[in-house]
C-alpha cells in the first residue's frame, strides 16, 4: 500500500512540475512573440512618423514657395506690369458696312479688372490649390498608413 501511495504522490507530483513547467514554457514564448510584434509595431511606426514628417515638410516648402510666388505676382499687379483682363461679348448686332466690319473683332471687347479684385481671384484660387494639396497629401499619407497596417 505505501508503495502505491509513494507511486501515486510520484506520479501527482511528475503531473505538477510538467504542468507547472509547460506552462512556464508557453509564457516565456507568448512574451519573446510579443516582443517581436512590438518591435515590428515599433518600425511600422516609426516609418509612418518619417513620412508624415517628411509630407509635412515637402507640404510647408511647396506652401512657402507659393506665399513667395503671391508676393511677387502682387507686387507685379501694384506696379502694372501685371494686369488681368477678361475677355466679354457684347450683343451687338454685326455692323453692314464691310470696311468698318474689317476691323471689328466680332463684337468681342477686353475689359481690365481693377487691381484689388485681380489679387482677390487670384487668392481664392491659390487658396483652392493649397486645399487640394493639403488634401492629396491626407490621401497619401492614408494610403500609406492603411498599406504598411
Amino acid at each position: 500500500m505505501k508503495g502505491l501511495l509513494s507511486g501515486l504522490l510520484a506520479l501527482l507530483l511528475a503531473y505538477g512540475i510538467g504542468y507547472w513547467y509547460g506552462g512556464h514554457v508557453e509564457a516565456e514564448a507568448q512574451a519573446l512573440e510579443v516582443e517581436r510584434l512590438n518591435a515590428e509595431a515599433r518600425q511600422k511606426e516609426q516609418a509612418l512618423t518619417t513620412a508624415v514628417t517628411t509630407t509635412a515638410d515637402v507640404l510647408r516648402k511647396t506652401n512657402e514657395k507659393a506665399k513667395q510666388a503671391t508676393r511677387e505676382r502682387n507686387d507685379a499687379i501694384d506696379s502694372g506690369a501685371l494686369r488681368l483682363r477678361l475677355k466679354t461679348t457684347c450683343p451687338v448686332p454685326a455692323p453692314t458696312d464691310t470696311a468698318v466690319a474689317a476691323g471689328d473683332s466680332g463684337g468681342e471687347t477686353r475689359t481690365e479688372l481693377d487691381r484689388e479684385t485681380a489679387k482677390n481671384l487670384i487668392a481664392i484660387a491659390e487658396e483652392g490649390d493649397r486645399a487640394i494639396q493639403k488634401l492629396n497629401a491626407c490621401i497619401t499619407l492614408y494610403n500609406n498608413a492603411r498599406s504598411t497596417q
